[in-house]
């Protein structure tokens, strides 16, 4: 696997998020992992499990999704630089379903890392907090999302989260992503059909605001996307750019983390 490719966008999530050095990432480096591809919609961590390691997101996407509905409602996407399930460092037992959505490359870390880590690191430690922080936010606006916005904006906000977390790990800065599901996946995270879906999507499309074709999905018109969907990303808990800008040798330490 080339060089730095593994956790480098796990490092620019925990930089985005609180204050880390060069030192506290040259501790990644000494992460142990087992690699694993996932096919479109397996399932690496089922209702019911025990988990006894994390599940950092490498390449595509990971869904929650509700083990109890035949549906499978989505409840959750984590991007790359996410750390699915780090909930399970203080609850082991899996409630819900993990399941990539498409091909997705993961990291399977042993909970025993993350816990030293935070010992040796009280930036980190404290990193891995807010990240988790972040995560329950996301619930919350979820729970908003579906509770008191119209299909429209609901697809556009979900759209406009997605791809804000992706432009925070260095990715989609063109606007230009994989989409992160299908319409079907589209219509079970946003509590509407698969028909609804399509003619929301088509209606995005209508109004220039987006183009989705096959797997590449691009945002035409930001602005208006954000103006739609009424979307303040201050809920994601990123600090202003100029904030998290890191110095040339925190990148020179992000670069050197390989997996062990």
């Amino acid at each position: 696997m080339q060089t730095g490719f593994a956790f480098s966008r796990l490092a620019d999530h925990l930089a985005s998020l609180g204050d880390v050095t060069a030192d506290d990432l040259d501790l990644l480096a000494e992460m142990p992992s087992t690699i694993a591809h996932l096919n479109s919609h397996q399932a690496i961590l089922r209702h019911g499990d025990d988990s006894h390691q994390c599940c950092v997101l490498l390449q595509g996407y990971l869904s929650w999704q509700d083990a109890q509905r035949a549906n499978g409602q989505i409840t959750s996407i984590s991007v790359p630089g996410d750390i699915a399930d780090l909930q399970t460092l203080y609850r082991p037992r899996i409630n819900g379903n993990l399941i990539a959505l498409g091909p997705a490359v993961v990291a399977l870390v042993p909970h025993r890392f993350f816990r030293e880590l935070s010992a040796r690191s009280p930036a980190l430690s404290r990193t891995l907090l807010l990240m988790l922080l972040r995560d329950h936010a996301i619930q919350r606006n979820w729970t908003i999302n579906l509770g008191s916005r119209d299909a429209l904006t609901r697809v556009a906000h979900l759209l406009c989260e997605i791809t804000t977390r992706l432009q925070n790990v260095g990715l989609a800065k063109d606007l230009r992503l994989s989409s992160p599901f299908t319409q079907s996946d589209l219509a079970a995270a946003c509590s509407i059909s698969p028909v609804h879906a399509n003619r929301t999507i088509q209606e995005l499309r209508q109004g220039n605001l987006l183009q989705w074709q096959g797997k590449t999905l691009v945002i035409s018109d930001w602005p208006g996307l954000v103006r739609l969907a009424g979307f303040e990303p201050n809920y994601l808990g990123v600090r202003p750019r100029d904030q998290s800008a890191r110095p040339a040798q925190l990148e020179s330490a992000k670069a050197a983390v390989v997996p062990a």
